[in-house]
């Protein structure tokens, strides 16, 4: 196990530098000056070329990629082209929102996909186990940005229950706080809850479909009381590099619901750094989230490992 790691390890870093790579490169190939841009149409060259030395996109694309890439491995990510402010402080002051909405996001996932899609599973032949199928077959065709806009006209503009946007920290209001976050949260969630069910019915099913479920029924066991011993493990492991995946996708997933709730994280960072033609900053979070699934990525292959001692 120690081995395994190690080599997982190894191909994280490996995978993070290369990414490193592309992210900076594809910055690079996009059209536009930071310096003409943070000066304006009538700058004049020598205040352009003045800039760009100050920026340091004078040098070669090599030189610039060295300093950047290990300005990272030290938690310097650089100076905004626009605000002239650290970006390290910025994206770090974000970061916690955005994973605070993705872990929320998640865990309503997973309390409707477990339940539901075990359920429908079980029952699979009943018509309220079908009628689960067909509701989360439904509920994948549904962008988040759109059930987001939904939750707001029906909890906050209808029923008034809940505010339609905004951001209060855990440590001025808690009851606020929650109160933000649960239609973001919602919002995700159900989106990705009927991607997860429908995973959750097909691994159950299969489960239920094996000779050792079967034998230990045969032993006189119940059908629940098998599954809940002997099947829900097994049904996990491809769940669970399902649920890998779902964490990424909630990770872009985010960019556009904190835009629809006013939410400070990474995706609204993100969004007003390309507006502003920042392109350091967007460079920055960039990585940050590749960073993040490439991370997320890791864990599930590790989990895997665990889960699975046939693995080992």
């Amino acid at each position: 196990m120690t081995l395994y790691l190690l080599k997982r390890l190894a191909v994280l870093i490996a995978s993070t530098a290369v990414a490193g790579v592309v992210v900076f490169a594809f910055m690079a190939l996009l059209p536009g000056d930071p310096a003409e841009v943070a000066l304006g149409v009538n700058a004049t060259p020598e205040a352009v070329a003045e800039l760009r030395r100050q920026f340091g996109t004078d040098r070669a694309p090599v030189a610039q990629f060295l300093d950047w890439f290990g300005g990272l491995v030290q938690g310097d990510f650089g100076t905004s082209y626009v605000t002239s402010a650290p970006i390290g402080p910025q994206i770090a002051d974000r970061l916690g929102v955005t994973i605070v909405l993705v872990l929320g996001g998640m865990a309503v996932a997973l309390v409707i996909a477990v339940p539901l899609g075990t359920y429908a599973a079980v029952h699979h032949r009943d018509p309220l186990g079908a009628a689960i199928s067909a509701v989360s077959q439904l509920g994948i065709a549904v962008p988040a940005f759109l059930a987001g806009i939904l939750l707001v006209y029906v909890f906050a503009v209808q029923a008034q229950a809940l505010p339609s946007g905004g951001y209060v920290p855990i440590a001025e209001n808690p009851g606020e706080w929650l109160r933000g976050l649960l239609l973001p949260w919602a919002s995700l969630g159900l989106v990705q809850g009927a991607v997860l069910t429908r995973y959750v019915r097909s691994a159950v099913l299969d489960v239920m479909r094996e000779d050792y479920l079967r034998t230990a029924r045969a032993k006189g066991r119940g059908g629940t009381g098998a599954l809940w011993r002997h099947g829900l493990r097994n049904a996990s492991i491809p769940v669970v590099t399902v649920l890998g995946l779902q964490l990424a996708t909630l990770l872009v997933g985010a960019v556009v619901v904190e835009r629809v709730f006013v939410l400070p994280g990474l995706g609204d960072l993100l969004l007003s750094g390309v507006a502003g033609r920042d392109l350091l900053l967007v460079q920055g979070v960039v990585m940050v989230l590749v960073a993040a699934v490439l991370l997320i990525n890791f864990v599930v292959d590790v989990t895997y490992h665990l889960l699975d001692p046939r693995l080992r």
